[in-house]
């Protein structure tokens, strides 16, 4: 059990140091610092840290990440996404509940266009919340569907934690970002079906207005001004990479470039949202690599002290199956989830999960969109996730967590069984990724 000491040393300082309320990054240096003096010969090793830097920012694969970045906070900084909403709106017809369609629609396409779920769930909140309250829709159909939409940005290319789980995890970034395409879509399916089960066992909850008639050929014209040309911007992301055109790289590329055009032919193009925009991304990125600078010397003194190796033959020793052995390793990050937020999850739980995963042999893309959908889940889980929090800030002053977080359950127990469903069904994983 020598590898007890390392593991319970490294592992525990991170938790205790996020608990006291530091930053994930400096969290990660401090327990560096307490490794390598104790593991890795001191002085030598914490040159060897200052010497990782620039290796673990300059991998080929964290190249989109900051491009999507841009290309969201664009999107969402010139109004683009309110007039996909009001497009949404008059096409959407005289439905109960049809306003939570809309915000389940609207966060479909966000998600295709800014891969950034605090960003959606922000805005849809702000934009919607507010109009359902007032329409008599109870809190769960008011916050549910924006919590449920908002959190699809995960696994929906382009997912900004996929392009960072595939790079710290050395999976293939375009198979992965690929691989959320069909399983995000059946989400959205099966969050139509909840929203409609609602609404049929208590009517109530999404109380039925009057809305104007508008003709089919304004809904054509709302659809082809402010909807259509924003499937130029998903496939210059999505369908470029899935027609192998372009890498994900060359993808994100293209997709800044094609909000830009939209930006100019709907006369929404200033310098000020540029620059509001580049700085988002810049603080976004420039902690992001922070962090993963981080986690590579993390990884290595995990492994160098013996602590993965360890772990994984202790593991292996109870002669888990691999099924059951996936089982834990996602209510872990359920239980991560509770406590702190996808970025630090996956800092922590990578270098323990990835070794597992390959003695047992999981295929990489199909493992990754699990951690993804995991993660997910994290987003809403009380008492820390973070999506939780937005909706607070956005909703009537005195609501509380207990509301919220019972608002979003019914969709994390959809998440929850779409996990299962790729476990038992591979195929929803792995059919576009094989295309390519």
């Amino acid at each position: 059990m020598a590898w007890l000491f390392p593991f319970a040393v490294l592992v525990g300082a991170i938790l205790v140091l996020m608990g006291l309320g530091l930053p994930v990054a400096f969290a990660f240096f401090v327990t560096n610092v307490i490794g390598l003096y104790l593991f890795f010969g001191g002085s030598i090793g914490v040159t060897q840290m200052v010497a990782n830097f620039s290796d673990a920012v300059s991998t080929y694969a964290l190249a989109p990440l900051p491009m999507f970045l841009v290309m969201g906070s664009l999107f969402f900084r010139s109004g683009l996404g309110e007039k996909v909403i009001y497009a949404l709106d008059l096409c959407i017809g005289n439905l109960r509940g049809r306003l939570a369609y809309v915000v389940l629609a609207a966060g479909t396409i966000f998600s295709a266009l800014s891969g950034s779920s605090l960003a959606n769930t922000g805005m849809m909140g702000s934009l919607m919340v507010p109009e359902m309250l007032k329409r008599g829709y109870k809190p769960h159909m008011a916050y549910g569907p924006v919590l449920g939409a908002g959190s699809l940005a995960v696994i929906i290319p382009p997912s900004s934690l996929a392009v960072l789980l595939g790079s710290l995890a050395q999976i293939d970034v375009g198979a992965l970002l690929i691989a959320g395409a069909l399983p995000g879509l059946l989400l959205v399916v099966m969050y139509a079906t909840l929203i409609l089960a609602q609404t049929k066992i208590d009517p109530d909850a999404a109380p039925h207005y009057p809305v104007p008639a508008v003709r089919a050929a304004e809904k054509v014209r709302a659809v082809a001004v402010n909807i259509i040309p924003m499937s130029v911007i998903v496939f210059m992301v999505v369908g470029t990479i899935i027609l192998g055109i372009a890498t994900p790289t060359e993808s994100a590329g293209l997709g800044c470039a094609a909000v830009v055009a939209l930006l100019l032919a709907y006369r929404r193009f200033s310098w000020s949202v540029v620059w509001k925009s580049l700085d988002d991304a810049m603080k976004v990125t420039g902690m992001t690599f922070l962090i993963i600078s981080a986690s590579t010397t993390f990884s290595q003194i995990f492994a160098f002290s013996g602590a993965s190796s360890g772990f994984i033959q202790f593991i292996v020793g109870y002669d888990f199956g691999p099924y059951s052995m996936l089982f834990l390793m996602v209510l872990v990050i359920l239980l991560l989830g509770m406590f702190m937020d996808q970025v630090s999850m996956m800092l922590i739980t990578l270098p323990i999960f990835l070794p597992i995963a390959q003695q047992f042999g999981y295929d990489p893309v199909w493992f990754g969109l699990i951690l993804l959908l995991a993660y997910e889940v994290g987003f809403t889980t009380p008492p820390f996730g973070l999506l939780l929090f937005i909706m607070i800030g956005v909703a009537p002053k005195g609501t509380s967590l207990k509301t919220v977080a019972m608002s979003a359950a019914p969709y994390i127990a959809l998440a929850l069984l779409l996990i299962l469903l790729i476990v038992v069904f591979p195929r929803i994983a792995l059919f576009l990724p094989n295309l390519i």
